[in-house]
C-alpha cells in the first residue's frame, strides 16, 4: 500500500502544489471524484484546522466524511502486536483498525508523539500499526514525526508569493512553555530543501532535529545572522531530539518580534496555529503585514483536497 505522508520527490511535490491551485481557483471542479467514499478521520489529539479543512476537501471531492475522536469517544487501545490484555487497554489495534478498514475507503488519523519513546516515535509507530492493520490508504493529519498536509500547504503559500526561484526561507525555534514535538518542524524543512528553497534552520545549541529532514539545509545558531535578507521566516517551536523530548532553552530572547527583522525588510512571517501570542509570535508580527497564518489556514482545504484527489485518482 502505497504512503502518501512524506517528501519523496520535487515532482509529486510539483503536481500536488499546481493540484491544489487548481482547486483553490475551482474547489468544486472534481465533486464527484469521490462519490460513493467514506474516509474515516481518526484523531487521537485535538484538532482545528486539520480536522476542519480536511472535512471540507473531502466534501469538495463529494467524499463522506466521518469524524471520530479516539481519544474521547473510543475505547482505549493496545497498540503492541502479542500484548496480552490484562491491564486498562480495552481494545486491540488489530481489531479496530481492522474493522475501520471495512468500514472506510481512505482513513485519515492524527496521532502525536508521546516524546518519551524515541524508537517508536521515530518509527512514527502508531501510525503504522493502523496501516499494518487496516488494509487502506492512510493520510497522516499529524504523526510523531511529520504533519505532511500542513507543509504542503506551508509550500503552496511560498509558491503563491515568492518574488524569487529559489526564496531564502529560514525555519526559527521560538521558546514555548511546554514541550513540543518535532513533526511540523521536521515536516517543514524536509519539504523545503526538496522543494528546491535556500533553506536556513537557526535554534539554541542542543535544538538540532532529526538529521532525516535537515539534509541540504544550513544550521544557524545566531538567529539575527539567519534571519538576514529572509523571504520567508517560518517560527516554530520543538523541544530536543537529542535529549529526547527536554526543554534545554527558555531564552525569551528568540521569540520572533518586528525588530528581529530590521534587516529582512520584505520577510513574510509564517506560522501552523495555534501559536502562543507573545511568547512564540509577537502581537505586531501576527496581526501586521508580514503574518501569513491565515492564507496558510486557508491552504490547508486546498492540501487536503490535492492529496484526497491524488489517492482516489
Amino acid at each position: 500500500m502505497k504512503y502518501y505522508t512524506q517528501f519523496e520527490n520535487k515532482s509529486l511535490a510539483d503536481q500536488l502544489i499546481q493540484q491544489a491551485l487548481e482547486y483553490k481557483a475551482s474547489p468544486l471542479q472534481d465533486q464527484n471524484l469521490g462519490a460513493g467514499k467514506r474516509i474515516g478521520l481518526i484523531f487521537l489529539n485535538p484538532s482545528l484546522r486539520t480536522r476542519v479543512s480536511t472535512q471540507i476537501a473531502a466534501a469538495n471531492l463529494g467524499m463522506s466524511a466521518i469524524v471520530l475522536n479516539m481519544d474521547k469517544e473510543g475505547w482505549a487501545l493496545e497498540m503492541e502486536d502479542g500484548a496480552i490484555m490484562n491491564q486498562g487497554k480495552v481494545e486491540h489495534i488489530r481489531d479496530a483498525a481492522g474493522v475501520l478498514g471495512s468500514y472506510f475507503d481512505v482513513l485519515a488519523l492524527r496521532a502525536f508523539p508521546s516524546l518519551t519513546n524515541k524508537k517508536e516515535d521515530s518509527e512514527d509507530y502508531i501510525l503504522n500499526q493502523f496501516i499494518k492493520h487496516s488494509g487502506l490508504p492512510v493520510v497522516s493529519l499529524e504523526s510523531a514525526i511529520r504533519h505532511p498536509l500542513q507543509s504542503l500547504a506551508d509550500m503552496i503559500t511560498i509558491d503563491e508569493l515568492k518574488k524569487k526561484d529559489k526564496p531564502k526561507v529560514v525555519l526559527t525555534w521560538a521558546p514555548h512553555i511546554k514541550a513540543i514535538p518535532h513533526a511540523v518542524a521536521n515536516s517543514f524543512a524536509e519539504w523545503s530543501i526538496g522543494c528546491g528553497h535556500d533553506v536556513t534552520i537557526t535554534h539554541p545549541e542542543g535544538y538540532e532535529l532529526d538529521e532525516r529532514f535537515t539534509k541540504g539545509a544550513k544550521i544557524e545558531y545566531d538567529q539575527d545572522k539567519a534571519l538576514a535578507d529572509a523571504d520567508f521566516v517560518y517560527v516554530k517551536n520543538w523541544s530536543g531530539f537529542n535529549e529526547y523530548g527536554k526543554i534545554l532553552c527558555t531564552d525569551e530572547s528568540w521569540m520572533l518580534n518586528e525588530q528581529k527583522l530590521v534587516q529582512a525588510p520584505h520577510a513574510k512571517v509564517m506560522h501552523c496555529l495555534p501559536v502562543r501570542r507573545n511568547v512564540e509570535l509577537s502581537d505586531e508580527i501576527l496581526d501586521g503585514p508580514r503574518s501569513l497564518v491565515q492564507h496558510q489556514a486557508k491552504n490547508r482545504i486546498f492540501a487536503a483536497q490535492a492529496a484526497l484527489s491524488h489517492i482516489l485518482k
